[in-house]
């Protein structure tokens, strides 16, 4: 199938859905997409329904009788039908749209399929039984029913646990937002530093770029900080409200001040679930709720401690959140006042750094890590970050990156690397002093095998003469920029 020529990226997207959707097997067959929104999923389905010769239906918040009549519409236009359809029940559409693929593999897709939920509960039930193993109408049928939805709370349960259509669905697929390196891409970037502070604001959503801002990206370096004022934090730019919209949107949270609360916690450094409560003043227990649903949001991502059992941190996974939450929020009274926001930006300098480009920086480096092909020939299982206790000097050290990789058997874990992160910084000898400190420290705790461990240090302000030197007579030390990161 003709893959749409205005169509970025998304090659392994496109590639799963028409694998699925021309699959010639008999048999009507489930899939499920989702992620959060703007990511381009309508954009991506829309096209291949049209390029198969499908049913594409976008549903909207309606009652249950108007999105029967809406979807009874639909087919009637689809099929170019002398009268109109009147389907009164869903288990009469489902049929409908299971007899569309008669005799070819035909895409069928419901998007925003929450809001179809939400009127209708009971619909991944009807689902689940008109996709029974044996139901003749199914057997006959080759309906490729893709299910699309943006929140993220109500598609994560469709295929989970003791759900309906959990064992039915054939695809399951999730639209990310694009990596730093093909964001800086579609952003048309080639300094690895503006990328890296863009990235910070917008992170890797498409429409951010075409709708949002209508192609406004900026010019160079110079150019950041009027860019930064004239979208994100200019009241005309749909960019200015779309952190708040994002929470939302999700059906789930219903306290919106308790759920901004958290996230603001999150973004000023409060990464534990003892640090949230103390910044809400609140008891610990009381959190399982909003985290859980903030957790099944995509909004936060909870991140064990390599080092620590049963300890984890948060973190917020849509840059555009933190950057509302840190630097927005505070001051939101400001900022809907024109012209507020070249003054508030001046101001907001050093949050900026702190909490937003600082932990931002962290994430890209354990990204650059998790895909590098330094560890070869290890494999590596995982690339987090924690704290290391030392009770010798009565201490703790933050680890900014750990590389774990997959033990042998009977064997205990090696520990491919531990790294810090320094984005204002000169990094000189004290700081790959400080890690080689760290390593003798986990050597002794006997939790991973260190014979193999190096150190990663990366500086957004370079290195000094000294650390170079040792760095170059060294196979064990890596000094990483901003370029590597987008290598």
């Amino acid at each position: 199938m003709r893959r749409p020529a205005d169509m970025f990226d998304r090659e392994r997207e496109w590639s799963r859905l028409v694998s699925f959707v021309t699959d010639d097997q008999p048999g009507a067959t489930l899939g499920v997409v989702s992620g959060r929104r703007r990511q381009g999923k309508s954009f991506l389905l829309d096209a291949l329904a049209r390029e198969a010769g499908g049913f594409y239906l976008s549903a909207t918040e309606a009652t249950g009788t108007e999105s029967l009549r809406r979807v009874s519409t639909a087919l009637t236009d689809h099929l170019g039908a002398p009268t109109p359809l009147r389907l009164e029940s869903w288990a009469e559409v489902l049929d409908a749209l299971l007899a569309l693929g008669g005799d070819r593999p035909v895409p069928v897709v419901l998007d925003e399929f929450p809001y179809l939920v939400r009127s209708n509960p009971s619909l991944p039930s009807v689902i689940q039984d008109g996709f029974g193993p044996r139901r003749s109408e199914r057997l006959r049928s080759r309906t490729r029913l893709l299910l699309c939805g943006s929140a993220m709370s109500v598609m994560g349960r469709l295929l989970s646990g003791s759900a309906p259509l959990r064992g039915r669905a054939g695809l399951e697929l999730v639209v990310h937002p694009f990596d730093h390196r093909t964001a800086a891409q579609f952003w048309g970037l080639t300094d690895p530093d503006l990328a890296m502070r863009v990235h910070a604001v917008v992170g890797g959503t498409p429409a951010y770029r075409r709708e949002f801002v209508r192609g406004d990206a900026p010019s160079g370096s110079d150019d950041f900080d009027p860019w930064v004022v004239r979208t994100v934090l200019d009241p005309a730019s749909p960019l200015f409200r779309e952190a708040r919209y994002l929470l939302a949107e999700e059906t789930d949270t219903r306290d919106a001040a308790l759920y901004h609360s958290v996230l603001a916690a999150v973004a000023s450094g409060n990464s534990t679930r003892g640090g949230i409560a103390g910044y809400l003043g609140r008891k610990s227990g009381d959190l399982a709720h909003p985290l859980t649903v903030l957790e099944d949001a995509g909004l936060l991502v909870r991140e064990s401690d390599t080092f620590r059992d049963n300890r984890s941190t948060y973190r917020i996974s849509e840059p555009l959140v933190t950057f509302y939450e840190a630097v927005m929020r505070p001051v939101w009274g400001q900022l809907e006042r024109p012209g507020a926001g070249e003054r508030v930006w001046r101001a907001a300098g050093e949050r900026f750094r702190a909490h937003v480009l600082g932990p931002h920086v962290e994430r890209l480096c354990r990204e650059w890590a998790a895909t590098s092909d330094e560890w070869d020939p290890h494999l590596v299982a995982r690339v987090g970050h924690g704290v290391v206790n030392d009770p010798s000097r009565r201490t703790t050290h933050e680890v900014d990156l750990a590389v774990v990789g997959v033990p042998d058997p009977g064997r205990r874990p090696p520990l491919l690397a531990i790294g810090e992160t320094k984005l204002g910084h000169v990094m000189g000898m004290e700081h790959l002093a400080r890690l080689e400190r760290i390593r003798q420290v986990i050597a002794r705790s006997e939790r991973y095998d260190t014979g193999v461990t190096g150190f990663v240090l990366y500086s957004g302000a370079g290195f000094d003469a000294g650390l170079v030197r040792e760095a170059s007579g060294r196979a064990d030390v890596r000094l990483v920029t901003t370029a590597d990161l987008y290598a």
